[in-house]
């Protein structure tokens, strides 16, 4: 559930809408087999800004769709994410410490 805040200026609120109702559309193209289930915009998103500029697209969609450009207002700020998906499920299963070792502190002690 989204709830706005009484803050939110209308404009935004219907560009939300506008996203999502986009979103919609993308995922009613994977259910009508357009896009494969396993490599369409909504699965590798967020497309970063390095991955559309370089020279192999092995993607089965536009990359201007990559790009969310669809419908933007020209001039409009375009945020570009600096990295693409983080896979949160490797990272809580693969732990890893990235603290000073305990022996440095034993040895700064003496």
């Amino acid at each position: 559930m989204v709830e706005p805040t009484e803050s939110e200026p209308l404009a935004e609120i219907d560009r939300f809408i506008d996203a999502m109702i986009a979103i919609r559309q993308e995922i009613r193209r994977v259910e009508q087999g357009e896009w494969p289930q396993d490599d369409n915009p909504l699965k590798n998103a967020p497309h970063t800004a390095d991955s559309l500029l370089a020279a192999d697209w092995p993607h089965p969609y536009a990359r201007e769709v990559g790009a969310a450009l669809a419908g933007r207002v020209p001039g409009s700020v375009k945020y570009w994410p600096p990295v693409g998906r983080v896979d949160n499920v490797y990272g809580d299963r693969n732990l890893f410490c990235s603290c000073v070792p305990l022996d440095a502190y034993a040895d700064a002690a003496t």
